[in-house]
């Protein structure tokens, strides 16, 4: 069937479709004491403009502090071809804001004693005491040389993507090797010596391997008695029940240019293996705004614990050093667009990126801040210093497009504009 000129579909129910916390409610309560009347319209009003100039079919956006919701909206729609507005709590495909979670698991089974983060990643799993580092690569067939890796890869460089493990969809060799070989990026010989570079990488894959060796469970089991349960994170799971699909915001490419969605994957109803521990997940801005408010809390949201407030505090330390966050290539443009915000000058913690004090961005996150994202163009961000965090969703392809990453950071600017 052909598609009908997105744009159109989607500009002219624009401003019909921002939902605020007016007319549904949030999953914690909304207190205006730091985001006045005007604030919240400011807010509101640059969700619908960023549908309306066609950064993005449809779009949830949270923004919290310690205390609770400060802001909660949506705009655009959920389905073009059906009209479908998007809800607040539209259910999102997160991929990679998986990790995050997987790390926080890692930092709680080190507090209980079950690891330490310089334990070598050989002491939980096979077949990673032997590693090899590419030495020679060809481009043409893609046939390479190694050598023996010099040095011991361990969890504190899985958690900082300084391992020497890379992504088939940027980088350019290991797009070839998956490509060739039809293994997954872990499995190859590594780029770098760990500890030597950060890629950007399948590293929280083998963190989702440990901690379903540690604990004995599955992912989804562990994550939902541990965390999600805990935290009240009811909609966030590696499946969605069918009663909640209708939920499930269309995915859309704008790859060639033109708004199109994406073949339809099934929706799984129910937890299906593999389950990763570097994606699957699926959340709402308002679960996961739970998650950044534990963070912002040190650890904690309302009497429930998940981490002290030194093991937050470590995960917002550099961990790598010298060497900073570098751009990512495009090695798969059908994916993504070079990435991230802040390359070559933020540095890496463990399980997220750390904003740099760069006069370029004043007005944006404070220097400090904590994020990451998901190659739908799903993004987070937790300010320790300004105590507020912001969850900013849609559906989108490429990651990084142009007009997914001025939507997100008009947003970000917005709220630093209002938010007292």
């Amino acid at each position: 069937m052909k598609q009908k000129p997105a744009v159109a579909l989607y500009v002219a129910a624009a401003f019909l479709c921002v939902t605020t916390l007016a007319a549904q409610r949030a999953a914690a309560p909304v207190h205006a004491g730091r985001l006045s009347a005007a604030g919240t319209a400011a807010l509101a009003q640059q969700l619908t403009e960023s549908v309306r100039r066609g950064d993005a079919p449809g779009v949830a956006a949270l923004v919290v502090d310690r205390e609770g919701v400060l802001f909660e909206g949506a705009a655009g729609q959920l389905d073009i071809a059906r009209g479908t507005p998007m809800p607040a709590n539209a259910i999102f495909s997160i991929a990679s804001m998986t990790k995050p979670v997987t790390s926080v698991a890692i930092m709680m089974l080190m507090e209980a004693g079950k690891l330490r983060l310089d334990d070598p990643v050989s002491k939980y799993l096979d077949g990673y005491d032997k590693l090899q580092v590419i030495s020679t690569f060809n481009d043409k067939d893609a046939s390479y040389t190694t050598r023996p890796a010099r040095k011991t890869m361990t969890i504190r460089h899985l958690l900082a993507h300084t391992s020497g493990i890379g992504y088939s969809f940027t980088n350019p060799i290991e797009f070839a090797l998956v490509n060739k070989t039809r293994k997954g990026e872990w499995e190859l010989p590594l780029l770098d010596e760990p500890g030597d570079k950060w890629n950007y990488s399948a590293s929280t894959r083998v963190l989702g391997f440990i901690v379903e060796k540690v604990t004995g469970a599955s992912l989804e089991r562990w994550y939902q008695e541990h965390l999600f349960g805990p935290l009240g994170m009811v909609d966030t799971s590696y499946a969605v029940v069918p009663g909640k699909q209708a939920r499930v915001p269309t995915q859309y490419t704008r790859f060639t240019g033109t708004m199109a969605p994406l073949a339809v994957q099934p929706i799984p109803s129910a937890p299906t293996p593999p389950i990763r521990g570097d994606g699957g997940l699926y959340s709402t801005v308002q679960d996961y705004g739970r998650f950044v408010r534990m963070l912002l809390n040190d650890g904690a949201l309302g009497s429930v614990r998940i981490l002290s407030p030194a093991s937050v505090k470590m995960m917002g330390e550099n961990q790598i050093g010298a060497i900073f966050v570098e751009r990512q290539p495009d090695a798969n443009k059908e994916r993504t667009r070079p990435f991230p915000l802040g390359a070559g000058k933020d540095k890496f913690g463990l399980g997220f990126q750390i904003a740099a004090n760069d006069p370029a961005v004043k007005g944006y996150r404070s220097p400090g801040s904590l994020s990451w994202a998901g190659i739908f163009n799903t993004e987070f961000w937790v300010d320790p210093v300004r105590h507020i965090g912001g969850v900013h969703m849609m559906q989108l392809l490429p990651f990084y497009d142009d007009g997914a990453i001025r939507a997100l950071r008009g947003f970000e600017e917005t709220v630093y504009t209002h938010v007292q």
